[in-house]
This record gives C-alpha cells, structure tokens and sequence, in this order.
C-alpha cells in the first residue's frame, strides 16, 4: 500500500472549510467525483464508526481514528460494503484493511492549505490520483461560492 498526497488552497477560513468538507449536504457535492450520489452514515466523532457509501451500497466501513476541530481528522478504513453488507473478509477488503486516509487544514495567509494523505493499494492508486484533485477542486468552488 502508497501513501498518496494531494493538497489545495482555498480562499476561505478553515472552519468554513472544514464544514463543507464534512458537512452531509456539502459532502455530496464535493465527493461526485468519486461517485455520483456519494454521502456518508454515522459520526465524524473520534472512536465513532462511519460508512461511505454510494446509492447502490457499496462502499467502505471505517472508524474515525482521531478529529481535531478544525485542525486535522483521521479515518481508518476496517473493510469494505457490497449490496450494503460489511465485508471485512475478502482479499478486496482486507486490501483496504488498516489504510488511513488523514485530512490536514491549516492558514495560510486568511486562506487554507488542505492536505490529504490516502493510503491506497497499488490497483487504486490511478483512480485515487485522478479523483482526488478533481474532488478537491469542487471543494474549493464550494468553499469560495459561500
């Protein structure tokens, strides 16, 4: 598995930033690159667990290892959703099993630098690299619309 890093500069606070990133409504918007319809279940919370999932039930299960308000959040990815089943067995999911996907925000200069480190097993890594900024770059018109 490659630790992948992506970043942008948004020109908005970092708590407006923080928010569209997590927030439900916004969240849709900003991760259709990934897959149409996209949204998530459960908490942001550390130690709470949280599944991202697309309409028709795939998706992955993961625990928010840390969340620092504003600052920094982390998820640890358990395993993987089909047909809206938690599949923790599978050499698909046990791929994913243990992979961190961490999100950095920091000022800069009454912008904010947003870093995301993903791990992503090398059969992922193309997907990842060509979704991430196209996400980022939603993120960004979302952030700077508002």
């Amino acid at each position: 598995m490659n630790r992948l890093h992506f970043s942008i500069i948004i020109n908005s606070q970092r708590e407006n930033v923080w928010k569209a990133m997590l927030d439900q409504e916004t969240y849709k918007l900003w991760t259709i690159t990934f897959a149409e319809g996209s949204y998530y279940e459960g908490s942001w919370n550390k130690g709470e667990k949280i599944r991202f999932l697309t309409p028709e039930g795939e998706g992955m299960t993961s625990i928010i290892a840390e969340n620092i308000p504003f600052d920094f959040i982390s998820i640890k990815h358990l395993g993987s959703i089909k047909d809206s089943i938690e599949d923790m067995e599978s050499p698909e999911s046990k791929s994913w099993a243990s992979a961190f996907e961490n999100y950095t925000f920091r000022e800069r200069d009454g912008a904010t630098e947003l870093r995301i480190d993903v791990d992503a097993p090398p059969e992922f890594e193309e997907y990842m690299n060509s979704a991430w900024p196209k996400a980022l770059a939603r993120l960004k018109e979302i952030c700077e619309e508002r």
